[in-house]
C-alpha cells in the first residue's frame, strides 16, 4: 500500500528537493502491487445531493465589489466539441471527447444545478450556450442565485465591435438572461485586437449588459499592454492552474494587481489521478485524487472550475470544503511543475493567441516576443 505521509513530517532534510525525493521513493509501489486505477475512491461514496450545501461555499470578492463562488461548473466539451479543440486536432480525438458528445449539455447543467453548483463557466467557443441556458431553466434555480460567466472568442475579437456586440446579445439570449455576471476576453489576440475588444466590453458594462469584466489566458505582458488604454481594471484572469502547471510568478503578479485568478484544467483532465504523490496524499485524507487537486486550488484562493458529464463525478469534484491540506503537502504539490510543462504551455499560448483568425497563417511577432511563462 502507499506510504502514510504522516511519518514524513519527521524528516530532517535541509532542502525541499531532498524531502520531495524521499516522498517519491516512499510512495513507489512495492512487490506485485500496481498503481491504483484512476479515480479510485479512498473514502465512502460521494454524499447525496442534499448534503453538499454548495450554496454556502466561500466567495471571492472582485476589485469592483462583486462576488463569485470559489467553485464553478465548467461547460467546455459538454455535449459539444469545438472543431479546433486541442484533442480534436489530434488523430481521432479522445475517449473523453466521445463521452462528452454522447450527453446533452442541457441535462448535465440541470444535474449540476440540482447538485448545488451556482457558478457556470461558459464561452462563445464552447458552442453550447443555448443548451446551458435550457438546462438552467429546467433546474428552476432563480437567476439571482446564479453566477454566469462567458467569454468572447478570437474570431469575434478579430472582427471588431459590431461582431462583439452581436455575440454578447446572442449569449444573453442563449442563457436566458439580461445581464452577465462576468464577461471575459478569451485570448489576447495581437495587433491591438484584444485591447479594442476590451474597450467595447467597457461600453457594454456601462449599458448594463455586463456586471464585471475579465480576462482569460493573459500573460503579464498582455495585461500591461491592455492597461495602457483600459479605464476599467479587469476582475479576473482565467488561466490553467494545477500543481503540474503552477506559474507562481504570473499568479503573484495578478494577485498584487487585484486581479483574481480562476483555474481551468484544475483536475488536469484526469491525467494526474494516478500520480504516486497525489495518490499518497489522497489515501492519507480518505479522499480521491480529484478532491486533492481541487482542494489545493481552493486552498490557494484560486477559483476552482471542475467539469464532468457524470453526476457522481460532479458531486465528488465539489467535496473539497471539509478538509485541509497541510503546509507540507501544499509545498510538495507546489513543486510539481517541470520545465517541460512550462515549455509546452508557451508553445500552446503562442499558437492560441491567433487560433481561428486570419493571423494564424502569418509569421507574426507573437511567435517570438518576450513573454513571462513562469
Amino acid at each position: 500500500a502507499l506510504a502514510n505521509l504522516g511519518g514524513l513530517w519527521a524528516m530532517k532534510q535541509p532542502s525541499l528537493s531532498r524531502r520531495l525525493g524521499a516522498l517519491t521513493r516512499a510512495v513507489q509501489p512495492r512487490g506485485r502491487l500496481a498503481l491504483p486505477p484512476k479515480r479510485r475512491v479512498h473514502a465512502a461514496a460521494a454524499a447525496p445531493v442534499a448534503s453538499l450545501g454548495l450554496g454556502h461555499v466561500p466567495k471571492v470578492t472582485y476589485n469592483d465589489g462583486n462576488e463569485q463562488p470559489i467553485i464553478g461548473f465548467g461547460t467546455y466539451k459538454v455535449g459539444f466539441i469545438p472543431a479546433s479543440a486541442s484533442s480534436a486536432e489530434a488523430a481521432g480525438g479522445s475517449s473523453g471527447d466521445a463521452e462528452s458528445r454522447s450527453v446533452s449539455a442541457r441535462d448535465c447543467v440541470r444535474q449540476a444545478a440540482e447538485i448545488g453548483y451556482r457558478f457556470f463557466d461558459c464561452a462563445e467557443f464552447y458552442g453550447n450556450e443555448n443548451e446551458v441556458g435550457l438546462g438552467l431553466m429546467d433546474s428552476g434555480v432563480p437567476r439571482e442565485e446564479l453566477f454566469l460567466e462567458s467569454k468572447i472568442w478570437t474570431t469575434t475579437i478579430y472582427q471588431g465591435e459590431e461582431a462583439i456586440r452581436k455575440q454578447v446579445d446572442k449569449t444573453l439570449n442563449d442563457l436566458n438572461t439580461d445581464y452577465l455576471d462576468l464577461y471575459c476576453i478569451h485570448w489576447p489576440v495581437p495587433r491591438g485586437k484584444h485591447v479594442e475588444a476590451y474597450l467595447v466590453l467597457e461600453a457594454l458594462q456601462k449599458e448594463g449588459k455586463i456586471r464585471s469584466l475579465g480576462l482569460s489566458n493573459y500573460a503579464i505582458e498582455d495585461y500591461k499592454t491592455l492597461m495602457e488604454k483600459a479605464t476599467v481594471k479587469p476582475c479576473v484572469n482565467q488561466i490553467e492552474v494545477n500543481p503540474f502547471l503552477y506559474r507562481k510568478k504570473t499568479i503573484d503578479f495578478f494577485e498584487k494587481e487585484g486581479v483574481r485568478i480562476q483555474s481551468y484544467r484544475a483536475l488536469r483532465d484526469g491525467k494526474a489521478f494516478d500520480h504516486p504523490i497525489i495518490e499518497s496524499i489522497a489515501s492519507r485524507h480518505g479522499k480521491t485524487p480529484a478532491q486533492i487537486l481541487g482542494r489545493w486550488c481552493v486552498q490557494k484562493g484560486v477559483t476552482y472550475i471542475p467539469k464532468s458529464v457524470r453526476a457522481e463525478r460532479m458531486r465528488e469534484n465539489a467535496q473539497v470544503f471539509d478538509f485541509e491540506l497541510s503546509d507540507f503537502e501544499m509545498d510538495i504539490l507546489d513543486d510539481r511543475t517541470s520545465e517541460d510543462s512550462l515549455n509546452t504551455f508557451e508553445q500552446l499560448y503562442r499558437k492560441c493567441l491567433v487560433r481561428d483568425t486570419p493571423l494564424k497563417d502569418e509569421n507574426g511577432e507573437w511567435l517570438d516576443r518576450p513573454v513571462t511563462i513562469e
